[in-house]
């Protein structure tokens, strides 16, 4: 990527390893979640919520958004409010169903 006077654009790694290591942690702690014995609207909902830092990490840093224009940020939210209110439209009925079936 070049600016406008022709030089490269560097950055430094350092952020986007410790980005890494927060997605590495954050993955470790979902598989932990996943085999501890929790009330299922709670697992789900700390999953869910872990799930949406992580999209947030990769999307700031590694999609590079962080270093966007402003205009281009608040463009993509009204997006991501709706895959928000998506999921928790949906979550009812995968609990509904959770207790539909067979035992």
């Amino acid at each position: 990527m070049t600016n406008a006077a022709g030089q490269a654009h560097v950055e430094p790694k350092k952020p986007f390893m410790i980005v890494w290591g927060f997605l590495l942690a954050f993955t470790a702690i979902e598989v932990v979640l996943a085999y501890q014995q929790l009330e299922l609207k709670v697992m789900l909902v700390m999953l869910m919520t872990l799930s949406i830092v992580k999209a947030a990490l990769i999307i700031s840093y590694f999609m590079h958004l962080r270093y966007e224009r402003p205009s281009l940020v608040w463009t993509l939210m009204p997006a991501l409010i709706f895959v928000i209110v998506m999921m928790f439209v949906v979550f009812p009925d995968s609990v509904r169903l959770y207790h539909m079936r067979p035992k």
